[in-house]
């Protein structure tokens, strides 16, 4: 049997930066063994395998599997999926411009509105996380979590953020630290990561500083996930929509729509630029919307 993919760059405007991501479609007969070796010849953070949605009003149903296992939710591929059936939609119809997708992902329905023909030439895509994120569980001592990450437990924080678990959808570590040339320094130390992580039930730790390199930029980050296959990951869309319950904890936005972009990636070759919009209501977090730009790389048939 042969299967049609694509690959693209997701969460930036430029081919060969951002994260990569595999997009396999017609895949409603693969099992999930299946897909999950096809996720691990791939070797990319994800790969996405498209099926008949079971409404007929939606665009697609979606399985989203790392090399190592599945996930119920993802940002990138999220982003990803939904630019490029957009795209190849519009190229049937022969149409552009703006568009909705709605996936059946495993955490429920996602809409991801599409704005193609940008200036660029690429195309835009943002979603509606999936749940509000909140504050979960107790954090690791700091002592631990910094010899894990390799640092020392005074580079870690700045002003008054301080590690944290949040979850909306996903659950990370969310660790500060106090400069950008900390965060390029740091690294997983696979002798102790497990025996400090392994009760958190979270995909990996987003370590995070306010120095980021260019100045329209909010944030640097790096995504660390070893235990799911991925040493680290050029960018994280769930991570990012997460991440909007720690701005909010920590710097206590106004009431309105923000609008925060990270970069995530950079250390790795893999400049990534993700954007964030936050809903703030009555001082709390009512909505997070995350958004990137995607390049189509190359596309091909799989046989199996």
């Amino acid at each position: 049997m042969q299967f049609k993919f694509h690959t693209l760059d997701v969460f930036t405007d430029t081919r060969f930066g951002g994260n990569p991501l595999a997009v396999v479609h017609g895949a409603d007969g693969l099992s999930g063994e299946t897909m999950q070796a096809i996720a691990a010849e791939f070797n990319l953070s994800e790969t996405v395998f498209v099926m008949k949605p079971a409404a007929a009003s939606h665009s697609a149903k979606i399985r989203i599997f790392t090399p190592a296992m599945e996930l119920p939710f993802a940002g990138h591929p999220t982003v990803g999926t939904g630019a490029l059936l957009a795209e190849l939609r519009a190229a049937d119809v022969g149409g552009g411009g703006d568009a909705l997708v709605i996936l059946e992902e495993q955490i429920g329905l996602l809409r991801v509105g599409v704005k193609m023909g940008s200036a660029n030439g690429t195309t835009f895509a943002e979603f509606d996380a999936p749940k509000i994120p909140e504050a979960v569980d107790e954090v690791p001592p700091l002592e631990d979590i910094a010899v894990a990450v390799g640092l020392i437990p005074g580079e870690i924080g700045f002003s008054n953020h301080r590690p944290m678990v949040f979850e909306g959808g996903a659950r990370f570590l969310y660790l500060p630290v106090a400069s950008r040339s900390i965060l390029a320094k740091a690294a997983p130390n696979l002798k102790h990561w497990g025996g400090v992580f392994k009760d958190l039930k979270g995909i990996g730790v987003y370590l995070y500083c306010n120095q980021p390199e260019h100045m329209r930029a909010h944030f640097r980050a790096r995504m660390f996930a070893p235990d799911h296959g991925i040493m680290e990951d050029p960018a994280t869309g769930s991570a990012a929509a997460v991440f909007a319950g720690v701005i909010q904890h920590f710097d206590k936005l106004p009431d309105g729509v923000h609008k925060r972009l990270i970069e995530q990636g950079y250390e790795m070759g893999r400049p990534s630029n993700i954007v964030v919009s936050l809903e703030v209501e009555r001082g709390v977090l009512a909505g997070v919307r995350i958004g990137g730009h995607c390049v189509r790389v190359s596309d091909g048939m799989l046989t199996i």
